[in-house]
């Protein structure tokens, strides 16, 4: 992958973080307003996502940092998102795969699951990782630091209490978007675990990132080229009888 294209991916997260808080403090609540949905998106969807996966090829004294500071910034543990979602990869649909438990509820209920969602994930992630504890215990101290900051800066400004709130709260629907609408617990196979997805609307919906069986099916591909992965599995998926969903067209 081109340099410049993974210093974009990167440089993002924290440029979206910045024009936050620019343009809260200026009043242009719909264009602040806009940056933390599309940073919780493109936080644990793609960029922190290529970071848990090392898909970046990046050293580990680069990559470890920056999956700690990009998640941070969201209020989550990177370290703890790291475990819980290989945990996921090698264990779904197994029951103590906690990350994916939702995809056996209802769609209410795969809300809901999203209010505890990070919690859980790090309590989890501190009981059962053998290494990168320090990483998950280091994190989990932050995110209350940051909390607790952004609840002290009230009497003189509200915006970094809105800015958590509003990540914190971007993350209830992790579940129902991650896991719920891709996921099959009752398959039978890793073919058959995860839909696949196809056609223009679904793409222009997803922000052409709806390539969930493709990621698991090689999850060293970074999502720059999911769509690449997808154009060259899509003949042994036909082969193989797998029948896209597609909105439409």
């Amino acid at each position: 992958m081109p340099v410049w294209r993974r210093a974009i991916s990167l440089t993002m997260p924290f440029a979206l973080a910045a024009a936050f808080f620019v343009l809260a403090s200026r009043g242009l609540w719909i264009a602040a307003l806009a940056c933390p949905v599309i940073l919780s998106f493109i936080t644990y969807g793609s960029v922190s996502h290529d970071l848990v996966h090392r898909t970046l090829r990046l050293p580990r004294w680069l990559n470890e940092p920056l999956l700690c500071a990009i998640e941070l910034i969201a209020f989550r543990s990177g370290h703890a998102y790291r475990f819980t979602h290989l945990h996921h990869h090698a264990r779904f649909p197994a029951d103590d795969d906690i990350e994916a438990r939702s995809a056996r509820m209802s769609f209410i209920g795969a809300l809901l699951d999203g209010v505890t969602l990070q919690p859980r994930l790090w309590i989890f992630a501190m009981r059962s990782a053998k290494h990168e504890r320090g990483w998950i215990v280091g994190e989990g101290i932050a995110v209350i630091a940051l909390l607790a900051g952004a609840i002290a800066a009230i009497p003189r400004t509200p915006i970094p209490a809105i800015y958590a709130g509003l990540m914190i709260a971007g993350s209830w629907i992790f579940p129902l978007v991650t896991v719920f609408i891709p996921h099959l617990p009752l398959g039978d196979s890793e073919l058959t675990r995860t839909k696949l997805f196809r056609g223009k609307v679904l793409s222009i919906v997803a922000a052409d990132h709806l390539y969930h069986l493709e990621h698991h099916l090689y999850p060293q591909v970074p999502h720059h080229f999911w769509p690449r992965l997808a154009r060259r599995l899509d003949p042994h998926f036909a082969r193989l009888g797998i029948n896209p969903v597609k909105l439409f067209f």
